[in-house]
């Protein structure tokens, strides 16, 4: 397999910019850890992809986390990116799959529901944090992500996302681009875009066929207008870790540890976002309480 990575361009002499990322790998590993079915898988997946893109729009430490709840079966998805090409996600009902609908797809709109919101939270770095959300308004997730870039940021953005899975449950292909109208972008170039956006091939055939990341921009911007500022490496990275849960276990207060140490004779915590499982004993218990 190749290894997972992301494609930042700038396309007709910097109007446009642009994002293209394969995470084929990085959506298996979700769905090995979390087990998720089919329609699970995609709407996981989809949800990974673009906000690892969208950590690829950030600089330094900075990190986003997006919540994706429509009110439909699967419940939230919720993933994380930062700036280096690390994302994480997860989905309160990994087991949800339906038949395919009248397209011969997986019903992601059926499972995320269309009754919700998309939210984004950005940690930049400073006290405050940047949070933005909009409706949900077609459940398929490349839509809901382009309106979401509309309403809550202001920048006009096409986003394409697709994730296939194999009968297996094993993920066959996922990436996705996105796609932004940098302001003071002429007429011209964003009716051209527009064209080529409606004409396209659908990003789910164009990544099934094998399209790289540059391959797909291509295909939408055109060769002669696309200039690759950088490629990065990216994966499924989770930064969980013994001490981490072991400090949220502090933050709950002396009569909780004592109970636990009491009734359970240790704890037991486990992430959400990649299922790692940490135990801690008596001694490291008490540890934490004042002497």
């Amino acid at each position: 397999m190749t290894q997972d990575y992301i494609v930042k361009a700038l396309a007709y002499d910097g109007q446009i910019r642009a994002y293209s990322a394969l995470t084929t790998e990085t959506v298996q590993e979700a769905q090995t850890r979390h087990y998720t079915w089919p329609t699970a898988s995609a709407a996981l997946g989809r949800t990974m992809t673009a906000t690892l893109m969208m950590g690829a729009m950030l600089k330094g430490d900075q990190k986003l986390t997006v919540t994706v709840d429509g009110q439909g079966p699967i419940g939230k998805i919720t993933a994380d990116a930062d700036a280096k090409g690390n994302v994480r996600g997860y989905v309160s009902q990994p087991q949800t799959h339906f038949p395919l609908n009248d397209v011969g797809k997986l019903d992601v709109r059926r499972a995320v529901g269309v009754d919700g919101a998309l939210s984004v939270v950005k940690d930049v770095g400073m006290k405050d944090y940047f949070t933005g959300s909009s409706p949900i308004v077609s459940g398929e997730l490349g839509d809901d992500f382009t309106y979401y870039f509309a309403k809550s940021e202001q920048v006009p953005s096409s986003v394409g996302l697709g994730v296939l899975v194999n009968p297996d449950n094993s993920i066959k292909a996922a990436g996705g681009f996105i796609i932004q109208v940098m302001p003071g972008a002429d007429d011209k170039v964003i009716s051209q875009l527009e064209d080529a956006i409606t004409n396209m091939t659908p990003i789910s055939k164009l990544i099934e066929q094998g399209l790289t990341p540059e391959e797909i921009l291509e295909e939408v911007l055109g060769k002669d207008n696309l200039q690759i500022l950088e490629t990065m490496p990216a994966q499924f990275e989770c930064n969980c870790g013994h001490d981490k849960f072991l400090n949220a276990i502090r933050s709950l207060g002396e009569a909780e540890i004592e109970s636990m140490i009491k009734e359970d004779h240790g704890a037991e915590a486990q992430c959400h976002f990649c299922r790692n499982k940490y135990h801690y004993s008596e001694e490291e218990l008490r540890d934490l309480l004042p002497n």
